[in-house]
């Protein structure tokens, strides 16, 4: 069975069925909210995640208008993303998982708003923007 949790163990949830397009978010937003380079990160259904511990713990921030970004209030770590254009689905930080998802990222988006002192090594697909239906 897949699980995640966030640094301090506080939150854990266990994520049921499939995720769906992983990719590699290069935006300023994911980078400020991971302290990293980018968000390696997926979508799954809502009705396919369930939190285990710690419901209390998460808060949320808009980091746009529409997206919430859930964190956990303890430790800060991004536990799930909330999108009021698309209720059906949440954004999944693949770093947060404690077991192989077995999926890797397929793509790269927001590539022009990469960390100027990273260099994309993979040959994946690069998109300056968000591609349609990969919200």
């Amino acid at each position: 069975m897949l699980t995640g949790s966030c640094l301090c163990g506080g939150v854990k949830y266990e994520p049921h069925g499939s995720l769906i397009q992983p990719l590699n978010c290069h935006c300023s937003m994911c980078r400020k909210a991971q302290g990293s380079a980018f968000r390696s990160r997926a979508r799954i259904s809502s009705n396919d995640f369930k939190l285990t511990i710690g419901v209390k713990l998460i808060t949320f921030f808009e980091s746009s208008p529409g997206n919430h970004r859930g964190f956990c209030k303890v430790c800060g770590s991004p536990v799930f993303t909330k999108f009021d254009q698309y209720p059906d689905f949440l954004g999944l930080p693949l770093g947060l998982l404690n077991d192989d998802p077995g999926i890797k990222p397929e793509f790269h988006v927001f590539v022009g708003s990469k960390a100027p002192w990273y260099e994309i090594a993979e040959l994946l697909p690069q998109y300056n923007v968000l591609p349609p239906s990969s919200f």
